[in-house]
């Protein structure tokens, strides 16, 4: 009896950790144009996620992302890849802020993740390190 009560709460608690893994909370930005021109964002990467993870800017208007990672030895980057759009970006994040800098040329939605992994394990992108970038005309 104590082996099969066991094996029950082992097995309720991977369905909550499965359920919680999976549904990541929308975190939403929308970026003004400061006084000089620029949309700045503030974005921090961490356990699987990024704070915001759906973010909306104007297009061809300068945008400045400082970005950086929560303490900790977990490596994680960030990838957001259009070129046709003005974004091509890849940048191993550090805890440190780094800004990048781009114009989005093209109105559009934009997924950036962390494409890190681990051996054989699900990637970070799997497991919901992604975000949303709106380019708005």
């Amino acid at each position: 009896m104590n082996s099969i009560r066991r094996r029950w709460v082992i097995a309720m608690l991977l369905v909550l950790f499965s359920l919680g893994a999976s549904a990541a909370e929308r975190k939403e930005y929308h970026a003004t144009v400061d006084p000089d021109g620029v949309q700045r964002i503030e974005v921090l990467g961490g356990s699987y996620f990024f704070d915001p993870n759906y973010i909306v800017v104007k297009v061809n208007v300068p945008v400045e992302l400082k970005i950086r990672k929560e303490s900790g030895m977990t490596p994680h980057n960030v990838v957001l890849h259009a070129p046709d759009a003005g974004m091509d970006i890849r940048l191993d994040l550090t805890t440190d802020p780094q800004v990048i800098r781009f114009t989005p040329t093209r109105a559009g939605e934009y997924e950036f993740y962390c494409d890190k992994t681990f051996l054989f394990f699900e990637s970070h992108r799997e497991k919901g390190m992604v975000g949303m970038l709106v380019v708005s005309p």
